[in-house]
């Protein structure tokens, strides 16, 4: 009887890759603190008896991070990216144990979907090169990371800093699908974050003609900030058109076409902290504002702000405090690496891939700017940092048979 191929491996054994999730499920990696210790320990045991190479990078040591490699025929290499660290949970919120549990073919428990469950696909993907025989056609490395969840720098920044993550390109493991809605994460948005500040004059409460309201200076900042820049269409990269199209698709169903559409062809802009004032009656003298601005990849995110400057300038009594920005990043919706994941994605769940913008950006911006394409891919629900977050045990399979077959679709591309 011949040897099974990776993809049958994975099919093969689907229970032990359920086991594999629970396992991880119920080491708690709540962010803060994200101690990442044990379940780095769990990934070492279950990797123990694999011909692979694993090493430990620790920035932080209660949030060690761990590398995986699994050489390959040739001298590229595909990097598998994932978080070990989740958000915390409210155990008197959920119904099933936040720490794993299996009912009805779902998978319960923190992180499930995003993002232990496919860590766990990723890894059983590893083992299943392993167990059968086979080895890949590039050399697979994977990095399983720390403190993703507060952005800190315990995890992929501390690698990247350090120059461990010399891949020719990485398939981010974090959820692109909701149920009838499948896609590959191609691109993201560009940033900015500004902090506003207001002066105004002190008044008595019963007498606020004398004074000059702080807040109210603020609001109105924000107001025209939103009417002149909120209201303008977006200049977008001609060879975007189809990610920007794909995107509104596959948002359309969960907010509406027309929103979906001007999520992504106008700038969104979000006050999301204001605060001044001391008393009810008293008019405040000063006033600050958090707004978060987000921009379509392609857009050039200096000249905006350049533009933002000028308009602030022209609002009285208002000044930039702070600002931080990010340029948003894209892959080509037609590259060999994007290909790949859609292809697999689309025969192994036999629906169509998406190929779409993310609304916000995350680690895959951060590995794109290092010059490492970057994709994100995975199945998964909604349920992503809610009471109850589950993953179809399905979908579990799927992922890890996505990611045995990704290597092998790649590299047959890259050849052609």
């Amino acid at each position: 009887m011949s040897e099974p191929t990776p993809v049958e491996y994975v099919r093969e054994n689907r229970e032990e890759l359920i086991e594999l999730a629970l396992d991880l499920l119920v080491v708690d990696t709540s962010n803060p603190p994200g101690d990442t210790r044990d379940i780095v320990a769990e990934v070492e045991r279950f990797l123990g008896p694999s011909p692979v190479e694993t090493e430990r990078f620790v920035a932080d040591p209660a949030k060690p991070n761990l590398l995986v490699r699994l050489p390959g025929k040739s001298d590229r290499t595909l990097l598998y990216n994932g978080h070990l660290d989740t958000v915390p949970f409210d155990r008197d919120a959920w119904t099933r144990d936040p720490l794993g549990e299996h009912v009805d073919g779902l998978v319960y428990g923190r992180g499930a979907t995003d993002m232990k469950g496919a860590v766990a696909s990723m890894l059983f993907a590893i083992q299943a090169f392993a167990a059968t025989s086979t080895q890949p056609p590039v050399t697979l490395l994977v990095a399983l990371v720390s403190d993703e969840e507060v952005a800190g720098d315990a995890g992929l920044p501390a690698l990247m800093t350090a120059g461990h993550l010399d891949a020719d390109a990485c398939l981010i493991g974090e959820q692109t699908c909701v149920t009838g809605r499948h896609s590959v994460t191609v691109a993201d948005r560009g940033s900015i974050w500004l902090t506003l500040e207001a002066t105004g004059e002190s008044a008595h409460g019963s007498r606020p003609v004398l004074g000059v309201n702080a807040i109210d200076r603020l609001y109105d900042a924000v107001r025209i900030l939103r009417e002149r820049f909120g209201t303008k269409r977006l200049d977008i990269d001609p060879t975007l058109e189809s990610v920007i199209d794909d995107s509104v698709e596959y948002y359309t169903p969960s907010m509406g076409e027309n929103v979906a559409s001007d999520l992504f062809r106008y700038p969104s802009i979000n006050l999301g902290v204001l605060e001044g004032g001391e008393a009810v009656n008293s008019v405040p003298q000063s006033a600050r504002a958090e707004v978060d601005i987000r921009l379509t990849a392609g857009v050039q995110t200096a000249d905006i702000l350049s533009e933002i400057r000028a308009c602030v300038d022209d609002c009285e009594g208002i000044t930039i405090a702070d600002v931080s920005w990010s340029v948003g990043t894209a892959e080509k919706p037609n590259s060999p690496l994007v290909e790949a994941v859609t292809s697999t994605a689309e025969a192994t769940t036999g629906q169509p891939i998406f190929r779409r913008s993310a609304t916000g950006g995350g680690d895959a911006k951060t590995l794109r700017n290092a010059g490492i394409p970057t994709v994100e891919f995975a199945l998964g629900t909604d349920t992503v940092h809610a009471p109850d977050e589950y993953i179809p045990a399905e979908a579990l399979v799927d992922n890890a048979a996505v990611y045995t077959q990704v290597p092998v679709a790649w590299n047959s591309l890259l050849d052609r």
